[in-house]
């Protein structure tokens, strides 16, 4: 079964023969920041190897969620909920963002005691987040039984439509003045004076003085091709949605072995909120040192196995030139196989705990390949500083699981870091070169979103 349809975005007529910022990837960090620069009346190139969306931006939970963040994303998920909450109407178009809620309930004492923690570290936000009892979340939802000590609930948490969103961003880049371009895979940087004077795509060249990687999961391999080192693997999410559920709840519901939210054709996205087994692959072996810290957090519910991705890796290509083709145009988009058992036992939980779900029928399974990184916050950062780095090239990624609901404020970061305007919020937790100039790397357990 094919992963989640985006709605469409019309291809640019023509590539241009010169832009200001050229973004590689045209997911929802690439088409925010996008947006953000063309508002400024920048000339913006966004170039996307398969279509807009058609990766992790299309396959994520939709959750735009404060709650359960690392505090040093916190003051930039402040922002991008900002700028959701105001986004429908500044490009005139539909992404199905609403404040909804998201209730977190708690299977044990000690899982009551976590959330406590989070609670506190979402107050000096002045976010009314509150702890719920048992009879508090079954009035919230009723009809539940699941067996449960209560909840963390943050009425401020929402939701968009990861169809939708993305999608929609683009069009109004187009609307303002930027280039989309489709199945136009950026094979190489071009340099001049030692910073950066221009891409080769496939289909020709673009000059320009910044470029933006926001390619997701293929962000390392594009980099490394460039010499340069971004620590970043990938992990694999498990997703179903549901034909619509007419008495589902309005609320978001997270539970130790599943997580939904309604969708805006009134069916559920319904996931798995177990961790999938992890596919080794070489990047695993030359990054084991680098994500140590974060194998000793989660190792109770890692399950490693080598499957076909190892062999897919071994097979890949790691340097190329911009006259050979490139990795990114033989896969135009990654369509992993869902793990159909995982997903099956999450939706028959909800059955049998929801009287509403009893006879839900599923439309749709897809998995999805997050990119993670070592302490499991983002790169959103200029590459001076770090080995091969050149002025004029950013990186948007490794997002970690986050990066749906972050990519609003991840697209106005990158944008203030590009035009050199006072960034919204302090950059330096998201900076590249914390991996190689001696900071302690320090990943806080329990925030992947899958």
């Amino acid at each position: 079964m094919p992963g989640p349809k985006p709605d469409p975005v019309e291809n640019s007529a023509a590539l241009p023969e010169r832009a200001d910022v050229v973004i590689i990837g045209g997911g929802i960090a690439g088409v925010c920041a996008g947006l953000e620069l063309a508002e400024q009346g920048l000339k913006v190139a966004i170039c996307e190897k398969g279509h807009v969306a058609g990766e992790q931006s299309s396959r994520n939970w939709g959750w735009v969620r404060l709650t359960h963040r690392d505090t040093r994303e916190l003051p930039l998920m402040v922002e991008a909920q900002r700028i959701w909450q105001g986004l429908d109407a500044r490009i005139g178009a539909d992404t199905g963002y609403t404040r909804c809620g998201v209730t977190f309930t708690c299977a044990s004492e000690a899982a009551l005691a976590a959330e406590r923690e989070s609670l506190e570290e979402l107050a000096p936000y002045q976010i009314p987040a509150r702890m719920l009892s048992r009879d508090e979340v079954m009035g919230m939802f009723p009809g539940l039984s699941l067996d449960i000590k209560g909840a963390l609930h943050n009425p401020y948490d929402g939701r968009a439509e990861p169809q939708k969103a993305a999608p929609a961003i683009a069009r109004a880049v187009q609307a303002r003045g930027g280039s989309v371009h489709q199945h136009c895979a950026v094979r190489v940087v071009e340099t001049a004076a030692g910073r950066v004077s221009g891409v080769v795509t496939e289909k020709g060249r673009i000059a320009c003085s910044a470029v933006l990687v926001a390619g997701g999961v293929w962000s390392r391999l594009f980099l490394g091709n460039l010499g340069i080192d971004l620590p970043q693997l990938r992990t694999k999410g498990n997703v179903l949605r549901t034909d619509p559920v007419p008495e589902g709840p309005e609320g978001t519901l997270k539970y130790p072995e599943f997580a939904m939210r309604r969708r805006a054709d009134g069916g559920y996205t319904i996931a798995s909120a177990l961790p999938s087994p992890y596919q080794l692959t070489p990047d695993s072996f030359r990054l084991l040192k680098a994500f140590l810290p974060a194998l000793r957090n989660e190792w109770r519910s890692i399950n490693l196995g080598v499957g076909p991705s190892f062999f897919e890796a071994l097979r890949t290509p790691r340097h190329w030139s911009g006259a050979e083709v490139s990795p990114f145009e033989k896969t135009r988009v990654l369509d992993p196989e869902p793990d159909s058992t995982m997903i099956d036992r999450a939706l028959a939980v909800v059955k049998s705990s929801y009287p509403a779900f009893e006879t839900a029928t599923v439309a749709q399974k897809w998995a999805g390949y997050i990119d993670v990184l070592p302490d499991i916050i983002p790169v959103i950062s200029g590459t001076e500083g770090v080995k091969n780095g050149l002025p004029g090239l950013y990186v948007a990624s490794g997002f970690s699981g986050h990066g749906f609901g972050l990519g609003t404020g991840a697209g106005r970061l990158a944008a203030d870091l590009i035009t050199g305007r006072s960034p919204v919020v302090d950059p330096a937790p998201f900076r590249l070169h914390r991996f190689s100039d001696g900071s302690k790397i320090r990943p806080k357990s329990g925030v992947i979103q899958r």
